[in-house]
């Protein structure tokens, strides 16, 4: 009996004790494995400004200025091709 007198305790007490361990060793591992960002794959928040004091950071901004554009021009042609397909198919009922 007496091994069972204090086991309910000890079992609370271990869990919450590995979780804590647990829960800093996991926080510490994962800032250590993942990799620094870099200024290409840096989310600007609307507002957000982004420094431009060297002209690599202009450059970057420049690309990602250009890719989206590209893709908004790719979603446009989509747009427009799936406009043609129902006027298309609206005439041909008529």
């Amino acid at each position: 009996m007496s091994q069972r007198d204090g086991f309910g305790s000890g079992f609370v007490i271990g869990s919450i004790v590995g979780g804590v361990i647990g829960g800093v060793l996991g926080a510490l591992l994962t800032n250590r494995s993942q990799p620094e960002e870099s200024v290409e794959e840096r989310f600007i928040e609307p507002g957000e400004q982004m420094p431009f004091s060297t002209e690599e950071n202009m450059e970057v901004a420049r690309h990602n200025l250009e890719a989206k554009i590209a893709q908004l021009n790719s979603a446009i042609d989509d747009v427009r091709q799936q406009l043609e397909t129902v006027n298309s198919n609206s005439s041909e009922q008529d």
